[in-house]
């Protein structure tokens, strides 16, 4: 099977590096940097102390990727135009198209770009720390979910068995809205108190000022989700919230890795997604709409903060 992973940050640099070793892997990406590093040395994946280099292919051009039999979207949410492009693109005619991004939306727009019978919904718990151009830590062995419909089963059955050669936990399920709008919930809070606060996971929990905030965010996320008549897949959202910053303590979040490195976060994709979501069914979201505001305060000030 030939597979595409498109955007070589870190959630894509861990899966060339992992699908590398059982399948022909192009990464597209269009960040010369990354595309270099990948060429030179191949997706590094550092597990514990040990670290493996997979030689993979590597595109800044999507004329010039061989036609793909399955194609993971793996970029910012800001880029996912560019991405669902690409992907139509690369992809062969019976080429399946797998979002894994956080937020929502994503799968609308590669719907309307490859067409709703190639695209996938997929939820993604894997952990990735990014190290540099096409090197990344292996933080967290979580799921993966494929939304399977009857008439992409059996090549979705494919990918998923592809996905479990390469040492992944892969899931297909019915409906997977559910566990998108639950993994919503918990980045809508980890992550901009995360990048505030600039904490591992496991720090929101040792101070009560910190948890208090948690507890707030979740919330009030998971009134909205109970507004647009998604039922999350865990019963009382704190206290998922709280499971997943022990579960991952040491972890930098994802807006924790961009705020650290100056680059822009999916914010907008993911707290401004529930504070839009508020607004049409009716539940004010002050907490996250104040989160919102400061993570974009933050990114605006990126070049006028004083250094200690």
């Amino acid at each position: 099977m030939r597979v595409g992973i498109i955007g070589a940050g870190a959630l894509g640099t861990l899966l060339a590096g992992r699908l590398g070793r059982v399948a022909e892997v192009w990464v597209f990406s269009t960040h010369a940097e990354t595309i270099e590093a990948l060429r030179r040395g191949g997706a590094q994946v550092l597990v514990d102390s040990e670290e493996m280099s997979t030689a993979v292919q590597v595109a800044g051009d999507p004329t010039r990727v061989p036609l793909l039999d399955a194609a993971l979207v793996c970029v910012k949410a800001y880029e996912t135009e560019r991405a669902a492009e690409a992907a139509r693109r690369m992809l062969g005619q019976e080429g399946l198209a797998t979002t894994l991004q956080n937020g929502l939306g994503h799968f609308e727009i590669l719907a309307q770009k490859v067409g709703s019978s190639r695209a996938v919904l997929g939820v993604t718990y894997l952990g990735a720390s990014w190290l540099g151009p096409g090197r990344v830590r292996w933080a967290g062995t979580g799921p993966t979910y494929l939304a399977s419909r009857p008439e992409i089963a059996t090549r979705l059955e494919e990918m998923g068995e592809l996905l479990s050669r390469a040492g992944l936990e892969v899931h297909l399920v019915e409906d997977a809205q559910g566990l998108l709008w639950g993994k919503l919930v918990v980045n809508a809070t980890i992550n901009p108190l995360a990048a505030l606060l600039r904490v591992p996971n496991g720090a929101l929990l040792e101070s009560e000022a910190a948890r208090r905030l948690l507890q707030a965010a979740a919330l009030e996320a998971a009134q909205v989700a109970r507004a647009a008549g998604v039922r999350l897949p865990y019963e009382d959202p704190v206290v998922h919230v709280e499971s997943v910053c022990r579960a991952t303590a040491a972890n930098y979040a994802s807006m924790l890795q961009d705020v650290l490195q100056r680059r822009r976060t999916e914010i907008q994709a993911i707290n401004g997604a529930l504070v839009r979501a508020g607004e049409r069914w009716g539940v004010d979201t002050p907490f996250q709409r104040c989160l919102l505001r400061l993570v974009e305060a933050l990114e605006s000030s990126y070049t006028s903060q004083v250094e200690a």
